[in-house]
């Protein structure tokens, strides 16, 4: 197998959690590669894993067995400073909730990301008004999140997600909380700049017509690939 190839490389994984009942099964034996590039929806009922397979490939949480690469890195020898430098150099994440720093505006959520990375806040200003017009924000940059509506608030969580231009994306349910105008938009965007990118994305969602405007489906029910 060419793994230069690969984005993300899932082995066996496995999640349980202690409860007071006994071990709870999140995800058995979960096995798949996705190619860079490629865009690749996970669907499910509700309950079936999705969002913890997700965290799981992002490197925010850790399998109780298997193994997941990402980039080429095998998550489970780096610790989570490791981790966290790993996202920071390859990835963006595109929350339901939007995740939005409240005490800052727009243009300033956006820059975060670079400035992080060690940019400097004059190259991360011209950067984010960049992504911000590119999402047809800019006439509202100067603006905080709570004057923004649902829609422009999501926009904002995508300039901020691509202005790294990350190698992978993911999304969790990018559109859930959104009107079915504001919805379009968002999917538009995604798969606008995705190919712009030519990055990975990979996203968590209930909506099929979103599903199926990815290349690929991985359905979860009852924690297991089918």
């Amino acid at each position: 197998m060419n793994t230069e190839s690969k984005s993300i490389t899932a082995d066996r994984v496995g999640k349980l959690v202690k409860t007071s009942d006994g071990d709870l099964v999140i995800l058995h034996d979960i096995s798949f590669s996705i190619e860079r590039g490629e865009s690749v929806a996970i669907v499910g009922s509700s309950g079936s894993g999705k969002s913890t397979l997700l965290s799981l490939l992002a490197g925010l949480d850790v399998p109780s067995s298997g193994q997941i690469d990402l980039m080429g890195e095998n998550l489970n020898l780096l610790d989570e400073d490791g981790r966290a430098r790993l996202r920071g150099k390859s990835v963006g994440f595109v929350f339901q909730s939007f995740q939005l720093l409240p005490h800052l505006t727009a243009l300033e959520n956006v820059m975060l990301p670079l400035e992080i990375a060690g940019g400097s806040q004059a190259e991360a200003r011209l950067a984010a008004t960049k992504w911000l017009e590119k999402v047809g924000l800019d006439q509202r940059a100067n603006h905080f999140p709570k004057t923004l509506s649902g829609g422009e608030q999501q926009r904002v969580a995508l300039a901020r997600a691509f202005i790294n231009r990350p190698a992978i994306l993911f999304a969790d349910e990018p559109t859930g909380s959104l009107d079915e105008a504001s919805g379009n938009r968002v999917i538009e965007l995604l798969f606008e700049l995705n190919r712009e990118n030519s990055s990975t994305l990979v996203l968590v969602t209930h909506d099929p017509a979103l599903a199926a405007r990815c290349g690929r489906q991985l359905n979860l029910q009852g924690g297991c690939l089918v």
